[in-house]
């Protein structure tokens, strides 16, 4: 198999991965961000991530814990596909010669450019999901996307695509979204190239166990959030805002707005969950990415 074929298979198992071991975290994080601020004198509806576990499995099961998972399944092999095909190429490109290894910084750089290729995927992927995840909070407030009860992620998109300006609707919060991948892939590839090498004690990464690479996927996903987590809360917000009677005109409105109603740690909701997924869902992805990988020689 030539070295695109490669990462294809690679990505899509470890995508594959990291979306089974990371949904349900996902899923808490996006209630967190999306709930409406509360009224004065009234408690938020949910008091935090346990909170909002709790609810939901008693609302709708714990099925309601994957609710939205069929919109990124879907997409899973195309996203992780082109984000290590991406970033296998650009490392091809800056390598001095055939099997060099790349430095830290140029795996910053190949993170980078596929954060910026992924993001066109990524922006009507989430939209669905988010809209999914969201509406059960949303359902009844002044904050809900034009009060659409959806059925599924196809549901979401008809919807979108009839009745919020076409497929332009699907691209809702691409900036936001740019925002996050770009940089975000960038210092997540970048520390798990920097992990690997410290672990390993030089440039030289080809013998870590399974147990190293598992910490190096891990440090490298909470570094991801740590870096871009209010543009991530950001983008949510614009993608499930009402369309007909929108509550935020675009990135720059929505951060001053959370920022002006509930302080800067409204641009954190939800950043329990989000780390909490982000290190176990990384951690197998890799994992899973370097043993396909290895595999297939």
């Amino acid at each position: 198999m030539g070295d695109v074929a490669k990462d294809l298979t690679a990505g899509t198992v470890g995508g594959a991965a990291q979306l089974i071991c990371g949904h349900p975290f996902d899923t808490i994080k996006v209630k967190l961000q999306s709930q409406p601020a509360p009224l004065a004198g009234r408690l938020p509806m949910y008091s935090g991530a346990i909170d909002a576990v709790k609810q939901t499995v008693a609302a709708e099961g714990s099925r309601g814990l994957y609710k939205g998972m069929g919109a990124p399944l879907a997409t899973v092999a195309v996203f992780n596909a082109v984000l290590f095909t991406v970033r296998g190429q650009l490392e091809t490109l800056l390598r001095s010669h055939p099997g060099a290894p790349l430095t830290v910084s140029q795996q910053f750089v190949c993170g980078a450019g596929a954060g910026f290729a992924v993001s066109f995927l990524a922006c009507p992927t989430e939209l669905i999901k988010c809209r999914l995840q969201a509406q059960g909070a949303l359902a009844g407030t002044s904050a809900a996307s034009v009060g659409v009860k959806y059925g599924g992620p196809l549901d979401v998109a008809r919807h979108v695509l009839r009745s919020e300006g076409g497929t332009k609707g699907l691209f809702k919060g691409l900036i936001p979204t740019m925002a996050r991948e770009i940089p975000g892939n960038a210092i997540m590839f970048g520390v798990y190239e920097a992990v690997k090498q410290m672990l390993a004690g030089g440039t030289d990464t080809s013998g870590l166990g399974r147990g190293s690479q598992v910490v190096a996927g891990g440090v490298a996903g909470g570094s991801f959030w740590l870096l871009v987590y209010p543009t991530d809360v950001v983008k949510s917000v614009l993608q499930v805002d009402n369309y007909k009677n929108p509550r935020y005109s675009g990135s720059l409105d929505a951060f001053r707005k959370i920022k002006a109603s509930e302080g800067f740690k409204g641009l954190y909701k939800g950043f329990g969950p989000a780390m909490g997924r982000s290190i176990p869902a990384n951690a197998a992805c890799f994992l899973a990415y370097e043993m396909t990988r290895s595999a297939l020689g």
